[in-house]
């Protein structure tokens, strides 16, 4: 049983992260809790069950020597931690973690840019020490949601050559939603908004769904708007996206429309096409439609349990779904999106 401590105290970390550690306790032992401020981590300890684990508790206090992150990444009984916190604090958390040699499983996005994301997995890969190097995964929690890989599994059997696919995700942020209202996405520092925070979700789903069928995304082209001003500094996309292989599709993402919701993510093929929401998957071919549903699950604990197997396992590497680089993919093309639209919908390229 790896001993691990969950770093970050805010909505996500409470009410996803915490349940799935606690969710595997033949794999994960919760040793301590760790947030920048005394009352965050006293809140993450209080929302344990009674009879749960009692991990330390750790914040930043200048008055408190011996309670800071430092402190907590020294311990010889902790071997990993999950990092949930804002976007912009993630990477010198993460850094800071791994020269410690402690696993490291860190939430999307990879990091705020693609600057930033190529710079942080080019010192992972040539600053540590080869033979001694912490895996490090990034979790992305869509690509472990039960109804997102039951629908790769459609793409694959009903096969045929792809023809198109369409991603459309619209919601409204409402002014009392608990997530627009943690100041750090009330009032972002980093580009996109929540267009980067939960859009990048969408994206990985459309990436997944595409990989099932052998496509890669290479191009986009988008326009952005502004649709809720509270929602800066975008909250809509409109774009087009090509794949290495040369199919064509579209991506619609939008956190402003108060009077549509919902997500539908389509493969087509020369066999049928597949639907995807986060419950309900449609597959239609010549042979009829079909329908599976499927109860709403956010698949951290599927991810965080993955996490933990390569741990015990004592792997090199961490699940291909966990990668820094296919979480970079993902940003990339989120990052393409918004850099097209501020610059008149010129064409990007991925990288890779």
């Amino acid at each position: 049983m790896a001993g691990i401590a969950l770093l970050g105290a805010g909505i996500f970390a409470r009410h996803e992260h915490l349940p799935a550690i606690l969710a595997s306790p033949d794999l994960l032992s919760l040793k301590a809790v760790y947030s920048r401020s005394q009352t965050s981590s006293v809140a993450l300890a209080d929302a344990l069950p009674a009879d749960g684990p009692k991990p330390d508790i750790y914040y930043d206090s200048p008055s408190e020597p011996g309670r800071g992150l430092a402190d907590l990444l020294k311990r010889d009984d902790i071997v990993a931690v999950d990092v949930a916190l804002p976007i912009l604090a993630q990477p010198e958390v993460i850094k800071a973690a791994l020269k410690a040699g402690k696993h490291v499983l860190s939430e999307k996005p990879v990091a705020a840019d693609v600057k930033g994301a190529r710079e942080l997995i080019k010192w992972y890969e040539t600053e540590l020490p080869a033979e001694k190097k912490p895996l490090w995964g990034v979790a992305e929690n869509f690509r472990y949601m039960k109804s997102l890989v039951f629908a790769g599994e459609e793409v694959k059997r009903i096969g045929g050559r792809v023809v198109s696919f369409k991603l459309e995700k619209f919601g409204w942020v409402a002014e009392d939603n608990k997530y627009f209202n943690t100041q750090w996405r009330k009032v972002p520092d980093y580009q996109g908004g929540f267009l980067l925070d939960g859009g990048v979700h969408f994206v990985a789903a459309l990436r997944y769904l595409l990989g099932a069928s052998g496509q890669e995304l290479s191009k986009v082209t988008a326009y952005t708007a502004l649709l809720e001003k509270r929602l800066q500094p975008l909250d809509t996309i409109h774009g087009v996206a090509s794949t290495k292989q040369g199919v064509n599709g579209s991506i619609v993402l939008s956190f402003g429309t108060e009077f549509k919701n919902g997500t539908d993510l389509e493969i087509i093929t020369t066999n049928g096409t597949v639907s995807w929401s986060p419950t309900e998957v449609k597959t239609v071919t010549k042979e009829g439609e079909s329908k599976k549903e499927f109860e709403y699950s956010s698949g951290v604990g599927e991810e965080v349990a993955v996490f933990a197997r390569a741990i015990k396992a004592g792997t090199e590497k961490v699940d291909g779904l966990q990668t820094p680089e296919e979480a970079f993919r993902d940003l990339e093309v989120l990052e393409g999106l918004l850099e097209s639209g501020s610059g008149g919908a010129k064409v990007k390229e991925m990288s890779v």
